[in-house]
This record gives structure tokens, C-alpha cells and sequence, in this order.
């Protein structure tokens, strides 16, 4: 599995004080100097984290990938379609919400959603759609032509170490199965940490964790670099 590292609570804490402490690009490069495989960051309609001068100069800067988060707004679609990053993860958002509270509804607007996500695919980016682990969203991410699903993986994350924790890993793990087995190819995130990352690895053929809070969280204690090295160990 490889690490993609989702830098907005960096630029979370640059934004508390309206300055340019801690720099989001300087964050990003030395996570790929520590071995991510990708750089996320969620473009919101509210501006709350990332701006849009971060990911322009984002795209030109980062050395590995480019996966921008975004919301079904037509502006952010505009800008996915100017920087064409490597890849977009459609997700949903509600602006009172503090992060991404549960996955995308792909059954209840397939169309909208599909309709959507077909200029940035013809424009050569590879689109996610962030589901929860349940088969009639994954069904419908398939009907898309979305490549990659990212199981939305807070409720297994919540559940860790509780009664419902197998329950919730076993949603993901069938969620997982019945995308592969319909064409689609797999990532996972949300409240993944170095405590319960390691049930990923029971999940056949996972491509990439995407994980930010977790890391950024320990960074304050031992550095970006090594939280970031430390979180490379936890999944390989």
C-alpha cells in the first residue's frame, strides 16, 4: 500500500493566525521527502484550510502526485480542469461540518454525479468518489466511470477497539471485494491512525491510504518528517 498524506491541517493552523506559518508547501515537500506517494488536499467551497494559491502552486512544486478533494461545485470543477492535478477525489461536504462526516450519495444523484465527473476524466484526471463501505454505493460508483473508490473508513476508525469493530471491517473488506470485482480499484482514509492502520493490510489489493489528521496530529510532537516516516512503517 502506499501513503498518500493530506496536508489541510497545516494550512489549518497557517490560517488561525491569517499569516503564512506553517508554510503548506514546505509541509508537502517534506512529506514526499519521507516517503508519500501523494500529496492530498481539500479545495472547499468555504475556503476554511487550503486556497487556491496553495494548489496552484502546489501543481507546480510537488515532485510525486496531486490529489485535489473537492466538492460537485462548478468553480472547484473549473480549477481541476485548469491545473489537471493526477487525480480528483469527489466528496461531499456541509459547511457546519468540522471534516467529511460520511461518504458520497453516488446511488441517490448518479447522474448528476456522472455528468459531473466527465470533463475531468476526459481531460485525463483520474477520479475517486469517497463511499461509504456499502454495496449499493459501490454499485453505483461503477456505473460512473470513475476509476478508484476511497472507502470512507470513520465509522471502522470509531469503532476500533469496541464490540462493532469487526462489523465495520468487514464492511470495508466486502466493500473492497465487490469493487475489484466490478472494475474499480480501491483506496481508503478518514480517522485513520497508527493504532488501527493496521487492519488495512487484511484488505486485498488496496492501492493507497490517504491520512492527515493523524499525522499532522504527531508532527507537533516529532516533526513532519518523522511522524510521516512513522506512519510508512505502520502500513508496510
Amino acid at each position: 500500500m502506499l501513503l498518500g498524506v493530506n496536508i489541510d491541517h497545516v494550512a489549518t493552523l497557517r490560517n488561525a493566525r491569517g499569516g503564512v506559518e506553517p508554510d503548506v508547501i514546505k509541509a508537502a515537500d517534506i512529506c514526499e521527502a519521507n516517503g508519500a506517494s501523494s500529496i492530498t488536499t481539500h479545495l472547499r467551497e468555504d475556503r476554511r484550510h487550503i486556497k487556491d494559491d496553495d494548489v496552484y502552486t502546489l501543481i507546480k512544486t510537488i515532485k510525486t502526485k496531486l490529489n485535489l478533494e473537492m466538492a460537485m461545485a462548478d468553480d472547484i470543477q473549473k480549477i481541476a480542469l485548469e491545473i489537471k492535478p493526477y487525480s480528483i477525489c469527489l466528496v461531499p461536504e456541509k459547511r457546519q461540518e468540522v471534516t467529511t462526516e460520511g461518504g458520497l450519495d453516488v446511488a441517490g444523484q448518479l447522474d448528476r454525479i456522472t455528468k459531473f465527473i466527465k470533463p475531468i476524466l476526459d481531460n485525463g484526471t483520474i477520479v475517486s468518489l469517497f463511499i461509504d463501505p456499502e454495496d449499493k454505493q459501490v454499485e453505483a460508483s461503477a456505473k460512473t466511470g470513475a476509476q478508484f473508490i476511497e472507502m470512507h473508513t470513520g465509522r471502522y476508525s470509531n469503532a476500533f477497539q469496541t464490540d462493532n469493530e469487526e462489523k465495520e471491517f468487514l464492511a470495508l473488506k466486502n466493500a473492497a471485494k465487490l469493487a475489484q470485482n466490478l472494475g474499480l480499484k480501491v483506496n481508503a482514509g478518514h480517522g485513520l491512525n497508527y493504532e488501527n492502520v493496521y487492519r488495512m493490510h487484511e484488505i486485498p489489493d488496496l492501492k493507497e491510504l490517504n491520512i492527515g489528521h493523524s499525522i499532522i496530529s504527531r508532527a507537533v510532537f516529532t516533526g513532519l518528517s518523522q511522524a510521516v516516516q512513522d506512519m510508512n512503517e505502520a502500513i508496510k
